[in-house]
């Protein structure tokens, strides 16, 4: 740890926070499911060495740990307690972190409905954003972000198949790192798709970004995309470079900006005079690949969530979740009002129906839209271009929690890194309307380092993180 990550009294000010900051006012911001039992008892708090140092870490409510149970946000596992740690939980406890509980999050990750509410689930609740609690702290990863946010932790891990880390980390003005999917571990995480998962860390800085990848990153045999990890990974921190953008070829992605709104864009242009002012050598790109094309990633996400999730349910503890497969899913949640009370489950019904991964109407999709958003996408992009990454705003500012409203969701750059599976790197931009936005560095397969690396100079030149305001939140 080298002293970086506060260790020395983390712990309690986290727990300390918890109770406090996370339950304050008549609505809560429900950004923690459950605290570790093992932190709230008489013992003593531990005190493990490592590179980590007794960091006290949140999880997203859709890894297992040995030591609670495992929701992702359903009713229907409140009891999955299997008493096993994901691989990449044990990563973080042989590095010395100590998991202070787990995470809030949109339940099942935000597949179950296309009108599912971003950060709500039937067990934690609507998890608020601590910048304006009448507006979304977007997900799915919501409580890990906004618990960063609000110096309940200095890191989390939440996950990703498209946006669920970089848009939550992006509107509560805090890092978040998707990694190249096959970095990290997926194993012992309730899946979406094999195709496009991935957990990652979500932090205050690059750096602590960059120690925490540092320590899950890895091969697991349990998880064939991870094969070539162990070969691949490096010590991320030592990599960072805050001289990189000089002389560096960047593709402003001027493709994708006008879904965004007119201050995000207002801020984007500051930023990018901040890197030419780094030295950064900004090429516009006007024509971006066939996003069509990308989008028939959705086919791929409804077959894989049947076939992956009914495995991960076989996996688990029958005695704990009765649910076994999508279909009793459907039907649990069928008879249970207190699933369906905000949204339905037109997704998992759309799920049920697909017949395979043998499914010649899959295979297509995952070809079609894995092509269009990596090898004709942003592979293309880069080479025709000549440049080392690609940029745009992560999206504009958290929209409001009320459907009626008309502040709705505006622009993302999130689908042609979650399709082809490469990094993408969300960094405090600045603020619209007094929300927080991001800029987003892309980059290639295995392209984690350099990545992390720009954005790590953008940040240091810049420094346009300010935590929420909110009494008694840390930072």
């Amino acid at each position: 740890m080298d002293g970086h990550f506060p260790a020395t009294g983390a712990l309690e000010g986290s727990l300390a926070l918890i109770q406090s900051v996370d339950n304050i006012g008549p609505e809560p911001f429900n950004a923690v499911i459950a605290v570790n039992p093992v932190l709230l008892g008489d013992q003593p708090l531990p005190r493990p060495g490592g590179l980590l140092g007794g960091l006290p870490i949140l999880l997203k409510d859709n890894i297992e740990t040995a030591d609670m149970p495992t929701t992702a946000g359903s009713l229907a596992l409140v009891d999955n307690a299997p008493g096993r740690d994901a691989p990449l939980v044990t990563r973080l406890r042989e590095a010395g972190a100590v998991i202070l509980g787990k995470a809030n999050l949109s339940e099942w990750a935000n597949i179950r409905s296309t009108n599912s509410i971003s950060g709500w689930s039937a067990v934690g609740g609507q998890t608020l954003n601590p910048y304006d609690p009448t507006r979304t702290p977007c997900g799915s990863s919501s409580g890990s972000a906004t618990s960063v946010a609000m110096g309940l932790a200095p890191a989390a891990i939440g996950t990703e198949t498209n946006g669920s880390i970089v848009c939550p980390a992006s509107v509560n003005g805090v890092v978040g790192f998707k990694p190249t999917v096959g970095l990290v571990s997926r194993t012992h995480i309730v899946p979406i798709s094999h195709s496009q998962d991935t957990a990652g860390p979500i932090t205050t800085t690059v750096e602590d970004a960059a120690i925490v990848l540092t320590v899950i990153a890895g091969s697991d045999p349990l998880d064939p995309a991870t094969v070539e990890a162990d070969a691949r990974k490096v010590d991320y921190r030592a990599a960072l470079d805050a001289g990189s953008l000089s002389g560096t070829r960047i593709g402003v992605m001027r493709f994708l900006l006008a879904n965004y709104s007119a201050e995000t864009q207002a801020e984007f242009e500051r930023a990018l005079q901040a890197l030419r002012d780094a030295g950064a050598e900004l090429v516009e790109i006007t024509e971006g690949p066939d996003m069509q094309a990308v989008g028939a990633s959705f086919q791929v996400l409804m077959t894989e969530l049947k076939v992956d999730l009914n495995a991960y349910l076989a996996s688990t503890d029958p005695t704990q979740v009765p649910t076994r497969t999508l279909a009793d899913l459907i039907a649990f949640n069928a008879a249970e009002p207190r699933e369906t009370v905000l949204f339905g489950q037109e997704l998992f019904i759309r799920a049920e129906a697909t017949t395979g991964l043998e499914d010649p109407d899959y295979i297509a999709a995952r070809e079609r839209s894995f092509r269009a958003a990596g090898p004709e996408g942003i592979d293309r992009m880069m080479t025709t271009h000549n440049v080392a990454a690609l940029i745009a705003p992560t999206t504009s500012r958290a929209w409001t929690n009320d459907p009626a409203d008309d502040d709705r969701s505006q622009g993302s750059s999130s689908s042609l890194a979650a399709v082809a599976g490469y990094p993408h790197l969300t960094v405090p931009m600045g603020f619209d309307r007094g929300m927080p936005v991001g800029i987003s560095f892309i980059g290639g397969k295995w392209d984690d380092a350099r990545i992390l690396s720009l954005g790590y100079a953008y940040e240091q030149r810049t420094h346009e993180r300010r935590a929420p305001t909110l009494a008694s939140t840390g930072d």
